[in-house]
């Protein structure tokens, strides 16, 4: 079953005899691979990788080309690595427009400002509950091996302190070739699971951790039963659920960096206990403000950063509305956020402290008693943007009015253009 022994060879087998072969030979063997009790098993990273995984290739022929294509590269040696694992991370970005697989992918300069903002150390255990293909893990470890990690001793240290589940097949399989590809010897901490699966209260102190970082998924809803596991926040919606499950496992000064949608923001009932929980159990400091076109094109939705520490209760929220940059209408796939675009965000934070924040046009601040009078509604307007002024409501309406008359009369038209051109 070793890659050796039937990919090796250019010339080997291929058409219907590879097909057989990886169909009821290699994946059934991958899915059974036996696991000792020792940790650090690396049976169990590629038992876990094929346990719910299948094989979509018709042809034998093109999976030989793509064994061969594969087999040019030289695993060993770190240029043709780290080359490889940088078109990765682009056939990553590009999932982004395919569909499904899109729901996956958090923009590169949205984890990049966070991990940034957030600043892990070797040591620190850094959590996402929800790591989707490891955009999250994979720049937290290019910010450690940036500008903590120097001998092989914290690299060691950085790699054991991860923690990560994926619920999904295909993204777990993606996480897990991400981290290889980043130089984790052994991506096991990449659980296939659902962080939800498990009862709220269940999770332990010596569970907690020092750093979350993570986009939940948001707009879902989890299966019956889950909700029975957060009695206190009772609900199905999975972006609340896992934002009930973050704070519980925050250590104490422990922070975390969330990307959540408008409607938790704004949404009551079950979202307002859980935003008053937040604010009681932790200091909210900043919520960056997103534009709807960040996510796009497989989400036009407006998103938030939010930035917490667990320890003490909120006094006073930062607001930061990020703009898309002067000239440009909206982000897209040709003309996606960059890191860059975060730079006025970045040096008016104050550094790690937070230290001389001032109000800008773009940044403003709200008591947390403010925020307990509107019934803990976070989605806080900037009060210094003046609002567009859309005209006079009676003359929108006649003129839309006009608008479709116009419609219907070329409707009518183009209905007996078609009889006349049917009646010949």
């Amino acid at each position: 079953m070793q890659w050796r022994n039937w990919a090796a060879d250019p010339e080997g087998i291929t058409g219907q005899a590879l097909l057989d072969f990886i169909n009821d030979e290699l994946f059934p063997a991958l899915k059974g691979l036996p696991l000792s009790t020792k940790p650090g098993d690396r049976r169990r990273v590629v038992r876990d990788v094929f346990e719910d995984a299948y094989n979509y290739m018709k042809s034998g022929q093109l999976l030989r080309q793509v064994v061969n294509k594969i087999n040019q590269v030289d695993f060993n040696n770190l240029d043709e690595r780290r080359h490889f694992g940088e078109f990765y991370e682009q056939l990553l970005n590009d999932l982004q427009s395919a569909g499904n697989a899109g729901e996956y992918y958090t923009p590169r300069a949205v984890t990049a400002f966070m991990v940034d903002r957030i600043d892990p150390r070797p040591g620190e255990t850094l959590f996402d509950p929800a790591c989707g293909t490891g955009g999250f893990l994979t720049c937290a470890i290019r910010h450690m091996e940036t500008n903590y990690v120097k001998t092989p001793k914290q690299h060691e240290k950085m790699q054991g302190a991860l923690r990560a589940v994926e619920k999904k097949q295909l993204p777990h399989m993606l996480c897990v070739t991400n981290m290889l590809l980043h130089g984790v010897e052994d991506p096991s901490f990449v659980r296939h699971d659902n962080t939800l699966a498990r009862p709220l209260i269940s999770w332990s102190k010596d569970e907690r951790v020092d750093i979350v970082l993570t986009n939940p998924p948001f707009g879902g809803r989890e299966e019956d039963g889950i909700e029975n596991n957060f009695p206190t926040f009772r609900t199905k919606e999975t972006a609340d659920l896992f934002l009930a499950l973050i704070v519980r496992l925050l250590k104490a000064d422990g922070r975390a960096a969330v990307v959540l949608p408008d409607g938790t923001l704004f949404g009551e009932g079950v979202k307002t206990r859980l935003k008053e929980h937040l604010m009681e159990e932790c200091n909210l400091h900043t919520i960056v403000r997103l534009p709807n076109s960040v996510f796009k094109p497989y989400a036009s939705i407006g998103t938030n950063l939010l930035f917490f520490e667990k320890g003490a209760p909120t006094k006073d929220i930062w607001f930061y509305e990020h703009r898309v940059p002067e000239g440009q209408k909206a982000y897209s796939m040709t003309k996606p956020i960059r890191l860059e675009y975060f730079q006025d965000c970045i040096d008016w934070w104050g550094g790690n402290e937070r230290k001389g924040r001032k109000q800008t046009p773009q940044a403003w601040r709200v008591n947390a008693e403010d925020i307990r009078a509107r019934g803990y509604n976070l989605d806080v307007k900037n009060p210094h943007s003046v609002a567009d002024d859309h005209g006079d409501p009676e003359t929108l309406l006649a003129d839309l009015a006009k608008a479709e008359a116009e419609a219907a009369g070329l409707r009518n038209q183009l209905k007996a253009i078609l009889a006349e051109a049917l009646a010949r």
